[in-house]
């Protein structure tokens, strides 16, 4: 996953996890190794390289930690804004890496941010739903939340012919408390926009009524659109769009991610509609004069055809996914309750100090966001972790 191709989409601003966020799902030493490892001393650790699942498709970049920080930072802040009620919606297009396991990295992802936004949505929510439309399994976060009813993952994905990560069988429903809050759509090459969207709103509309969810997580890999270098669906923009347009009118707090895409110019076209999409905002079809214009070249225009891959998704075979899945939905006890507890403090605190801002200064609106708070998110005396903190 390159960096660069977030600059042709919008330039981000969170704040950067500290190690100890990032550790709410990720094991210390992994997180330390992360923050520790560099380009030029890799070859003194191979045998971490070789524990963490570091090189390959998971290389060793200058300031790949500073990386996770911001991308992770984005998708914290994300939740707790949502959390706070600070936004309806809340978007990190530099999110959505969903293969990061605990203790190991995969398939370009470091740290699964996902998780640690769906961490923390649950600390004012009793139920998280966390929907993918990767072309990619999400794995990482469904193995993250295997055993637990609280959240619900559903991933619309390719299966089989040995397409990475190999997991995402219909069959996988979860475990203990967590049996069928897993849901798995596993589809074949060349699917369409009519047969994908009709089968996720079908699915996801059953999902929302039966588990009625607190708030939404949705991924929007951008790797299932049709031409993508690594993916293998037909799907155009507007019909990858189309699911984003039935999760927002659940009218539910939504956290929007992206997630992966390997042909960058329809990643940057992709998430421009979305984001138009999540705003109730319709843009022209022509891309207006930018610094990467190039790669939008000759046409420079938003839409792009849909693809020429055989559809091997038959009709029949939809219709056994889609009766499995019903099938599942009808076992699970409906609304699972939780006893909800005091909520945590965030581990992010600001600290500004009043008297060096000035007053005649204008404020960007992030800078004034960081500064709201709840009336319980600071503390006094032995509640006070902000020493404890690994700045």
């Amino acid at each position: 996953m390159k960096p660069h191709r977030l600059c042709m989409t919008h330039h981000l601003r969170p704040h950067k996890a500290y190690p100890v966020e990032l550790a709410q799902f990720h094991s210390a030493d992994y997180v330390e190794f992360l923050h520790r490892i560099t380009p030029d001393t890799q070859h003194l650790f191979s045998n971490e390289l070789a524990r963490y699942n570091l090189g390959e498709d998971c290389p060793v970049f200058e300031n790949l930690f500073e990386f996770c920080q911001i991308y992770a930072g984005g998708t914290i802040d994300a939740a707790r804004r949502l959390n706070n009620q600070l936004c309806d919606i809340a978007i990190n297009w530099a999110g959505g890496l969903h293969h990061a396991k605990k203790c190991e990295a995969s398939g370009f992802c470091y740290i699964n941010d996902l998780v640690l936004g769906i961490l923390e949505l649950l600390k004012y929510h009793a139920r998280v739903l966390y929907i993918d439309i990767d072309v990619h399994h999400g794995d990482g976060v469904e193995e993250a939340f295997y055993f637990t009813d609280r959240v619900m993952t559903v991933s619309f994905h390719k299966f089989g012919d040995m397409f990475f990560p190999g997991t995402g069988d219909v069959k996988d429903i979860g475990e203990r408390e967590g049996k069928y809050y897993a849901i798995n759509v596993p589809l074949k090459d060349g699917i369409d926009d009519n047969s994908f969207t009709r089968l996720f709103k079908i699915i996801i509309s059953k999902v929302v009524e039966m588990y009625q969810p607190g708030a939404i997580v949705l991924q929007c890999g951008a790797d299932s659109l049709a031409g993508d270098r690594l993916g293998c669906f037909n799907l155009s923009i507007d019909g990858h769009a189309e699911c984003v347009k039935i999760v927002k009118k659940f009218n539910l707090p939504l956290l929007v991610t992206g997630g992966g895409g390997y042909t960058k110019e329809n990643v940057a076209r992709c998430w421009t509609v979305e984001t138009g999409v999540l705003l109730d905002t319709e843009l022209p079809n022509e891309i207006p004069e930018n610094e990467y214009i190039k790669y939008f070249a000759p046409d420079c225009l938003l839409n792009i055809p849909n693809g020429h891959i055989e559809n091997l998704n038959s009709k029949s075979y939809l219709k056994t996914i889609t009766m499995q899945v019903l099938e599942n939905l009808r076992s699970i006890q409906h609304a699972p309750g939780v006893q909800m507890q005091e909520v945590p403090p965030d581990f992010y605190i600001p600290d500004f100090d009043e008297d060096e801002q000035n007053a005649d200064e204008r404020m960007d609106q992030h800078t004034q966001d960081k500064q709201i708070q709840r009336d319980d998110e600071y503390y006094d005396g032995d509640n006070d972790n902000d020493h404890n903190m690994d700045m």
